[in-house]
């Protein structure tokens, strides 16, 4: 498509010239607008209502707005939170009362990218979808639960979008090679099969990276009489330093984690590895993985095996040390060591419910025979007076003392489990306890 300072034409990528303006033309999201879908009823019988599509990017929540406008003759005003602010949505809004008061026309105000819009941006929009001057579509990548005002998120109803399996990406592709009048279907293009299953695989459920990444290789693709081919070799060029979807901070990046570490958590050592793999493929800092995985050493593991934090800080520092390659093979060490180790959260639990005693009662005094006497007053006060020191007692170990305070002398928090390394903390703590059993007795 011509580019030149006379021409009439603006060039387009591939993804806008091929986005459909009809659901017949829609792919994906037919658990949305399939036949006798609420979604589609209502687009069909422009029973229109305000709402939020949740889902990854390229899976069509711009387009399906659009058609959504289209199909009801509706005015359609659109913006974006990462480039307007109040101004924007001001200006939005007196287009649509303008389509209202002088035309009689409903607007459709889709909001792109609405997350991004703070509290008092998002308050903006209330009274303008209370009164119907607008029907409010907002598009995000993130959980609207965190992310929308619940006075806004009540007035929406949130529609969830998926992405795009291989076989609806393979169709897109394959649609955009024979269009010739918006497509790629002026030249002779040749993809073979190979090369197509490498392209859907690498557009990663992304309609739009999928068409951007075949516009791509259409500039690159190899001249072979009077086809053009599109091989291996040349997606290999396209796709140099690609990575997954992958959004650091986002509802992926949550996802991901919590999947390594509940695999971790359940002894899935092949599942936590393939997790790891994903996060680093998408462009995770490897540190951080790092981090997480000693909190799972303690959280998950703790003293059932001390040696998984210990292998853990290893492949921490190894990694901060070596970098990249060396780094991410130790940490794959130490996820798989991790997620076949023994497994306890005594240690875990019994933090958390100390913690919540020491914020929620009172700040108990330290026993005097506890306290420490560096001076004469503090001596005639009685400060460590009855003290036993513990070296000094058969077994090192004094019976029948007590280290709390007086209030909470008999509490017990940690309860080691029977697992690995806490077994044997457990049988010991039962014989230490049986001392004092004794001690009280005697």
């Amino acid at each position: 498509m011509p580019t030149d300072l006379f021409s009439q034409q603006v060039y387009q990528p591939l993804a806008a010239r091929m986005r459909p303006d009809k659901l017949n033309g829609f792919y994906g999201q037919q658990h949305l607008i399939g036949p006798g879908k609420p979604l589609r009823e209502a687009i069909e019988s422009e029973a229109l209502h305000s709402m939020i599509f949740w889902g990854p990017p390229g899976v069509g929540k711009t387009t399906l707005a659009k058609i959504i406008a289209a199909s009801a003759d509706a005015h359609f005003e659109s913006i974006s939170a990462v480039l307007s602010g109040v101004k924007e949505i001001r200006a939005s809004i007196a287009k649509a009362e303008e389509q209202r008061d002088l035309r009689g026309r409903k607007t459709i105000l889709f909001v792109d990218e609405v997350h991004r819009f703070n509290k008092s941006q998002q308050d903006a929009f209330l009274p303008f979808v209370e009164d119907g001057t607008v029907v409010f579509i907002g598009a995000t990548t993130e959980n609207p639960s965190f992310e929308l005002n619940n006075a806004l998120l009540s007035r929406c109803r949130v529609y969830v979008l998926k992405s795009l399996d291989e076989a609806q990406i393979k169709v897109v592709i394959q649609q955009a090679m024979g269009d010739a009048e918006s497509g790629l279907g002026q030249r002779e293009l040749q993809l073979d099969d190979a090369a197509l299953d490498l392209l859907a695989n690498a557009a990663d459920g992304d309609a739009r990276r999928a068409l951007n990444l075949l516009e791509i290789a259409n500039d690159l693709a190899r001249e072979s009489g009077e086809k053009a081919v599109i091989d291996a070799t040349v997606l290999e060029q396209v796709l140099v330093g690609d990575t997954r979807r992958f959004d650091k901070g986002g509802e992926y990046f949550y996802d991901q984690i919590s999947a390594l570490h509940k695999s971790v958590r359940g002894s899935s050592p092949d599942a936590a590895l393939y997790w790891l793999c994903r996060m680093l493929d998408g462009g995770c800092d490897p540190l951080y993985i790092a981090r997480r995985l000693a909190r799972m050493a303690t959280e998950d593991i703790g003293n059932a095996d001390p040696r998984a934090l210990e292998l853990a800080l290893n492949a921490w520092n190894i990694q901060e040390r070596l970098g990249s390659p060396e780094g991410e093979l130790a940490l794959a060490q130490a996820v798989t060591y991790c997620a076949v180790a023994a497994k306890s959260n005594s240690v875990y639990s019994a933090f958390k419910a100390t913690m919540a005693d020491v914020q929620s009662l009172p700040s108990y005094e330290v026993p005097m025979h506890l306290r420490n006497a560096p001076t004469k007053l503090m001596k005639e006060q009685d400060y460590g007076k009855d003290y036993r020191y513990a070296h000094s007692e058969e077994g090192t170990y004094a019976a029948g003392e007590t280290y709390l305070p007086d209030e909470l002398a008999d509490k017990q928090y940690y309860f080691p489990t029977n697992n690995g390394l806490e077994q044997k903390i457990s049988e010991k703590l039962v014989y230490l306890r049986s001392l004092d059993a004794q001690h009280k007795k005697d």
